[in-house]
């Protein structure tokens, strides 16, 4: 029996282990894939207070040990489903007091080829993350929604040129923020266009992208040359698996009321396997650091 039963090894779950087993419970982490989650992919870190600049490798790492040092438990198992209080894994089972979800979500993939040797070599799915690596350079952001149209904005205040790429002729986001880019003057809408090629060798050096004009049949290709591009279509959180023990809204995020309490008494969430707005590796900590705490205090009470 575990006081606390953790799914998720990123930033949020790593945070929750830490403030569980500082407040001397026992707490077993599970992660089914590797430790650090998103973050791993990142190249270098300079948004994360205390570190200048840190890999995502490093961060990881880091948090990994203080979890071991304090005497945490960490088992590469994937959760499978959660009945009784009882995690279900591929590889046992384990009953606990409390259970955070913190499996997080990934970032939806265009599904180009060589797009994941690309991360971090000039594909990024996080403007605010890696937007100030592009300063004064060329970059696109695909997609047609709010996500998209903020980081195009954003991006517009650091590099030299940003293309919004979206593969309809009308953008899905908000009035307001399509008036925000068309305010923009180093933003070119590139509409009814379809990214199909990354280009490049060691680092991205362009896109080959398929344009459809004014919704004819006939297609113009043309190759734009970017420094890095930005794929804002979307996430897919990672929760399915429990959806007979939490509520999940229709987009597939653990529904809360409150960022911490799922429908389950006892079964708490962090991280980006919630819903919610603005996702960084920062606010993954804070969500991890508020549901351990919660936890522990509930238990206590």
């Amino acid at each position: 029996m575990y006081d606390i039963v953790i799914i998720g090894g990123g930033p949020a779950g790593l945070t929750a282990a830490i403030y569980g087993l500082r407040a001397g419970k026992k707490v077993l982490v599970l992660e089914g894939k590797a430790l650090g989650g998103q973050i791993v992919n990142a190249m270098d870190v300079q948004n994360y207070p205390g570190f200048v600049s840190v890999s995502g490798v490093e961060l990881a790492a880091n948090m990994q040990s203080q979890v071991v040092k304090l005497g945490g438990e960490i088992k590469y198992e994937r959760a499978m489903g959660i009945k009784d209080m009882t995690v279900h894994t591929d590889g046992g089972e384990y009953k606990a007091k409390a259970i955070i979800l913190a499996t997080g979500a990934e970032n939806r993939k265009l599904g180009l080829y060589d797009e994941e040797k690309f991360v971090g070599k000039g594909v990024s799915y996080c403007a605010t993350c890696d937007g100030n690596f592009y300063k004064d350079k060329t970059v696109a952001v695909v997609g047609g929604g709010n996500t998209a149209l903020e980081d195009a904005v954003y991006l517009s205040g650091i590099a030299a040129k940003v293309y919004l790429i979206h593969r309809r002729d009308e953008f899905k986001g908000d009035a307001e923020n399509v008036a925000r880019v068309d305010e923009n003057s180093n933003i070119e809408k590139v509409m009814s266009a379809n990214v199909r090629e990354i280009l490049g060798d060691e680092k991205v050096t362009g896109l080959r992208v398929e344009i459809k004009p004014g919704g004819d049949k006939s297609v113009e290709e043309c190759i734009i040359d970017v420094d890095g591009v930005f794929f804002a279509i979307g996430y897919e959180p990672q929760a399915g698996e429990f959806a007979s023990a939490v509520k999940l809204d229709t987009d597939g995020y653990i529904e809360t009321t409150d960022g911490v309490h799922t429908s389950c008494p006892r079964i708490y969430v962090a991280g980006d396997a919630r819903a919610k707005e603005f996702k960084q590796l920062v606010t993954a900590t804070a969500d991890g650091a508020i549901a351990a705490s919660t936890a522990v205090k509930e238990m206590e009470e």
